[in-house]
């Protein structure tokens, strides 16, 4: 079926009261169904012939989810905050039963590696870009971090 058809189709169902429409044309079949809901839009679907079509139960209304508490915000941490310059796998040693670069209360100064982001299979140090006492590590081992995330606090 050509797609001026279909306008055709499309534009006839959104002016008429009707409210579904199901052309079948050799192996294509079209059906158009207009919301009432939301008298702009048509569900245009297109299938081979014989195959069955797929339902989908309609997403909730926005308003009509309660609403859940807010949790209050986490204190913000005090002390210069080391973010992750990329997204990846956080990982707190070099392998997997290693000491881990730095604990909680540890002493670094700036260039000390503070841990490995794995990103696209690369491993990449993340360097210390302060002096200081490592008061608070903010990441899990193996979990995924986004840019620009939080992962050590050195006060």
């Amino acid at each position: 079926m050509d797609l001026r058809k279909l306008k055709t189709l499309i534009d006839l169902v959104a002016e008429s009261d009707i409210a579904e429409l199901e052309v079948t044309e050799g192996e294509s079949k079209v059906r158009i169904v207009k919301s009432s809901a939301m008298p702009q839009n048509q569900v245009v679907m297109m299938q081979p012939q014989g195959m069955q079509p797929q339902y989908h139960a309609p997403a909730p209304a926005a308003g009509a989810a309660p609403v859940a508490a807010v949790p209050a915000a986490p204190a913000e941490p005090t002390g210069h905050v080391v973010k992750s310059p990329m997204v990846g796998t956080f990982y707190r040693s070099s392998a997997p039963g290693a000491a881990a670069f730095v604990e909680v209360g540890a002493t670094v100064k700036e260039g000390d590696t503070l841990c490995i982001i794995e990103a696209m299979k690369l491993l990449n140090e993340i360097d210390s870009d302060k002096s200081g006492v490592v008061t608070q590590i903010l990441v899990e081992n193996g979990q995924p971090v986004e840019f620009g995330q939080p992962l050590f606090v050195i006060g």
